[in-house]
This record gives structure tokens, C-alpha cells and sequence, in this order.
């Protein structure tokens, strides 16, 4: 697993599109045992007005109703480490590996997804890190929302 891994390239390009449009600069891809690209998304609450469209859940939204056994072997691709929703979700379509592009400026549920027997590779990507570093410094009331805590 590398930065040059198809999934992880579309969760960057998702962070990225994130960015642009001025919201959380998280981003998603799900793909599949066979290197399918199932489905990607990134968070969307600023721009929807959600409480629960993270990057993974987008991701998974967008790959759309799958049987269960599209999940297995799949992996999540994540420019940020996941929250305990997207953890969540994770360990409920029992993914096989979940990739991180960073976990430097927030640390998620990884230790609940390497305890249901997840694998999890933290990347610590550069531009992961710079695009959520810019977000906390100019929109932190909305990242803190983001995150569920009170700034």
C-alpha cells in the first residue's frame, strides 16, 4: 500500500474536490478484493447541511447498495483517520483494510478496527496533513463540529 495506489490517489482527489468547494477536506474510496474501484466520496456536511456525511459514508453512499460479500476483501481508502461512525461502518461491512492517508492531526477508531481484526496502514501524507492543518486553522468551530466536540 503506497500513495501511488489507485484508491488512495481517488481519496486524495476527493480531499481535494473537499477542499475546493469549502468543506471538510476529507476524502474516500472504497475498492474492491479485485482492485475495483466500488465507490469514492468525500465529506459533505458543510456542503449539504448533514450531520453524518463524512468521506466514508459518502464513499460508501456512493458505491451504492452492494451485497455483502462485495465488502469482503475490500479495502477503505481514508485521507484522515476515520471517526467511530466511519469506524463503524467499516467494522459493520467488514472491510479488510482500511488505508490512512494521515492520523497526525486527528486519531479515529483505529485501535477498535485493528481489534475486530482490520488491517490499518497509516500513510502520513504530506499534503493529507497540510490540506486538514489549513481547514483547523481557518474553519476550526466547523471542524470541531465535524468531530463531535465543542471547541
Amino acid at each position: 500500500m503506497s500513495a501511488e495506489d489507485p484508491g488512495f490517489k481517488a481519496a486524495l482527489h476527493e480531499a481535494r474536490q473537499g477542499s475546493s468547494e469549502g468543506g471538510v477536506p476529507i476524502g474516500a474510496c472504497l475498492v474492491s478484493a479485485e482492485g475495483k474501484i466500488l465507490g469514492q466520496g468525500h465529506n459533505m456536511r458543510i456542503q449539504k447541511g448533514s450531520a453524518t456525511l463524512h468521506a466514508e459514508i459518502s464513499c460508501l453512499e456512493n458505491a451504492g447498495r452492494l451485497p455483502a460479500s462485495a465488502y469482503q476483501g475490500a479495502t477503505m481508502y481514508t485521507s484522515l483517520s476515520p471517526c467511530d461512525m466511519c469506524t463503524g461502518a467499516c467494522v459493520m461491512y467488514k472491510v479488510k483494510r482500511v488505508v490512512i492517508g494521515e492520523n497526525k492531526t486527528f486519531v479515529g477508531g483505529e485501535e477498535y478496527l485493528k481489534s475486530r481484526g482490520i488491517e490499518v496502514i497509516v500513510l502520513q501524507n504530506e499534503e493529507c496533513e497540510a490540506l486538514m492543518q489549513k481547514f483547523i486553522k481557518e474553519k476550526p468551530k466547523e471542524w470541531y463540529e465535524d468531530i463531535g466536540e465543542e471547541q
